[in-house]
């Protein structure tokens, strides 16, 4: 019987890879293991080398040996972690030692996974695809990301649109307001008529270095301080924020220019003239809620003004991990859904986008529940890294037949009440949240709901509204809740329960988002 041979097999999407090995043996054969990947690969020798290689270029993914000269594995990937910053560059440790204080002392380094010698090169491949594709997604969701923050977060600030020439295709009013001029004047030339001498001179080149590879001067930097020039030649501070996107197919620049000259002033003078800078601090804060206020508006739906679904969410921090959703379909069916991301913050918040999107786009399709649950779960397993996952609760009701279903995978209990607000049952997760494994078709199954003769409510709510302690640390509890529901009549229940949240944490804030959901369901047909 001929021994078959592992052959990995190229991947689109190329990576640029450091691998640190004190074996030559081993560095050859990874080598070839990666090139035939599709990935260009540097090698080091010693742990010391592999620091000074990843300050003289940027890498994708680091392969780390444990025992090696000069400087370990674990010391290396401490300096190496240190110097990414913000960005995030996944260290895989290959050693012999596979011990569990081995595995710990990895991962407390700032490893993000740990293969053990002699290397499966099958558990390898698979360890750097799921890699590759969470940086795909990590790129993708950080670009998105600082073109809207550019557009929301600075909209009392300029804001100017150009091409890869430096070409002004957009200014906003407040722009035309800065630097003295009319739009007219404006559109059409090259944004160095807002630069003084020797910038403007200088930009042409700053750009071209850029477009040709070239260390960026400002872009992907943060806010950065510059001199700028209004049309009657005076000149001022501007803190400028430039992100690139495309847009059909071309590259585009926009940058959010704030005029820091009165910040500068106000610095300078904080013990003299503190009310001023409080001043300055309001208006920002102002600009976070108007930001925030804009993507709310643009997460509301017609399906969630349906008078039987009655909703109420509040997030943690400015943005909400929890989402709420309420679509037709067109045989009449309604969906509602209720899901909740990982943790909360920006973070969730993206995790739990893709859910919003294809909720509305499969129910549009008029497909059976099953298969709305399945495809939003592929394609969480495919976009979501790991460790990150969305729990879910999913209702459809069947006018047509007075059948009504859900699914729910992770989430606290939901409950079935009849008109007096009595629990008439109480309906478990049964199933994991979106974006774990693979679902088989049983994973898939729902649950029929059978609704009291005179129709009733059922109660949807993420963990952060059972879960939710004052000073006491006695947590708001589902007896607590189901008490307060049955207080009040239909109408009156988000209400009770807000209240009670509030009296309950006393001074304390939400350590996690909290969304309740209540959905009136028709009396059973026939009766």
């Amino acid at each position: 019987m001929n021994k078959r041979i592992y052959e990995p097999t190229a991947q689109s999407n190329s990576l640029q890879v450091l691998a640190a090995d004190d074996t030559a043996t081993n560095r050859q054969i990874l080598s070839v293991f990666f090139k035939r990947l599709g990935h260009a690969i540097d090698l080091a020798e010693d742990g010391a080398q592999a620091v000074a290689m990843f300050v003289a270029k940027d890498y994708d993914l680091v392969i780390m040996d444990v025992m090696m000269p000069v400087v370990d594995g674990y010391e290396a990937t401490r300096q190496i972690k240190a110097l990414c910053g913000d960005r995030w560059v996944p260290v895989l440790f290959l050693s012999a030692l596979d011990r569990d204080e081995n595995l710990v002392t990895g991962l407390e380094a700032g490893g993000d996974d740990y293969l053990s010698k002699p290397i499966n090169f099958v558990v390898l491949e698979a360890k750097v695809r799921a890699l590759s594709r969470s940086l795909v997604l990590l790129r993708q969701l950080e670009e998105s990301r600082r073109f809207n923050q550019a557009i929301t977060d600075n909209l009392l600030d300029a804001i100017v649109t150009t091409d890869e020439h430096g070409v002004i295709s957009s200014v906003n009013p407040a722009c035309c307001r800065i630097f003295g001029y009319t739009q007219a004047e404006m559109l059409g030339r090259n944004v160095t008529m807002m630069m003084p001498v020797p910038w403007r001179q200088a930009h042409e080149g700053y750009i071209s270095r850029y477009l040709h590879g070239g260390v960026p001067q400002v872009m992907g930097g943060g806010n950065r301080d510059v001199e700028a020039q209004r049309k009657d030649g005076s000149t001022f501070l501007l803190s400028v924020s430039l992100s690139e996107f495309r847009e059909n197919g071309q590259r585009r620049f926009v940058a959010a220019l704030h005029d820091i000259t009165e910040q500068r002033l106000a610095e300078r003078k904080l013990q003299e003239n503190a009310q001023t800078l409080q001043i300055y601090h309001d208006e920002r804060e102002a600009e976070n809620i108007l930001a925030q206020e804009i993507l709310d508006q643009l997460m509301q739906r017609p399906g969630l003004s349906d008078p039987a679904i009655h909703y109420w969410m509040s997030p943690a921090t400015n943005f909400s991990g929890d989402i709420v959703a309420a679509a037709r379909a067109p045989d009449g069916r309604f969906c509602v859904l209720l899901a909740d991301a990982t943790g909360h913050g920006l973070a969730a918040a993206i995790s739990v986008l893709p859910v919003l999107t294809l909720f509305y786009d499969v129910v549009e399709l008029g497909l059976p529940l099953a298969q709305v649950i399945a495809k939003i779960n592929r394609q969480l397993r495919v976009s979501l890294p790991v460790g990150r996952f969305v729990a879910c609760s999913c209702l459809c009701i069947d006018p047509r037949s007075g059948r009504s279903e859900i699914w729910m995978g992770g989430m606290p209990s939901a409950f079935l009440l009849d008109n007096a607000g009595k629990v008439v049952r109480e309906i478990q997760a049964t199933h994991l949240p979106l974006g774990i494994i693979d679902f088989e078709d049983s994973a898939m199954v729902a649950d029929s709901l059978v609704v009291p003769p005179g129709g009733g409510q059922l109660v949807m709510f993420s963990d952060g509204l059972v879960e939710a302690h004052g000073e006491s640390e006695e947590q708001f509890g589902i007896e607590r809740l189901c008490a307060v529901l049955a207080s009040e009549p239909m109408a009156g229940r988000i209400d009770a329960v807000k209240d009670a949240i509030v009296q309950h944490l006393g001074a304390c804030l939400p350590h996690d988002d909290v969304t309740l959901m209540l959905v009136d369901l028709p009396a059973p047909l026939g009766i």
